[in-house]
């Protein structure tokens, strides 16, 4: 996930002890005490991630406790975006001068359903995934990007993104790709100068898909 983001955003990725670590007590009583084994090592790697990246910016170990929605709340001044999948963890964190908003997202690399890729793709993005080079689930990379986008558009605009409402275009020569946002979902913010359109990159192993991406303050 380091190759995946500029310089000015501090990541970390969940080592073993991670997962089993200390939480804050504000970050616990968002978890809840009914909280399954799976949910708590999750969100657990994923603050404690959390704060190592915030170390690599000088910044002082604090609380990320969790919004209603779950989104995390960064403290002031910072932004930041948390991934987590079966056995992969990390976070990734920027001061607000420097970074506008950052997202990332990692996936188990797998075929996804033809629900499901009706789901999260539009007919026209199907087809040109079809046309992509081979080995790669191309729908699942999709998924990824376009998590990745709701993960940078939610914190500035504080509305949903629906799967269909980013088009996410695919360059595997270069391992970017472009997500255009829906000009409805434009014209529907609630705030100035909504994300229009997102550039971000992946990588692709035999196990994961990771994407990120960052938009820079205007």
């Amino acid at each position: 996930m380091r190759d995946l983001l500029p310089p000015e955003v501090a990541v970390a990725v969940a080592r073993e002890q991670d997962w089993s670590g200390q939480l804050y007590a504000e970050e616990a009583a968002g978890l809840g005490e009914r909280a399954v084994d799976s949910r708590r090592r999750d969100f657990t790697a994923g603050r404690v991630c959390a704060r190592r990246a915030m170390a690599e910016l000088g910044l002082p170990p604090v609380a990320v406790p969790a919004a209603e929605d779950r989104a995390p709340v960064w403290p002031a001044g910072t932004v930041g975006s948390i991934t987590h999948t079966r056995g992969y963890c990390a976070a990734a964190v920027a001061r607000r001068s420097q970074v506008r908003g950052v997202g990332m997202d990692a996936e188990q690399h797998k075929e996804l359903s033809p629900g499901v890729r009706r789901l999260i793709c539009l007919p026209e993005e199907e087809d040109r995934y079809a046309r992509l080079p081979s080995g790669v689930s191309w729908p699942t990379v999709a998924f990824s990007a376009k998590e990745t986008v709701y993960k940078l558009w939610h914190p500035i605009v504080g509305t949903w993104l629906d799967f269909h409402d980013a088009v996410v275009e695919l360059d595997p020569e270069t391992g970017t790709f472009t997500a255009r946002i829906a000009p409805a979902r434009i014209d529907a913010a609630p705030v100035d100068h909504p994300p229009t359109r997102v550039t971000g990159r992946y990588a692709v192993d035999a196990e994961l898909v990771r994407t990120a991406a960052v938009l820079l303050p205007q």
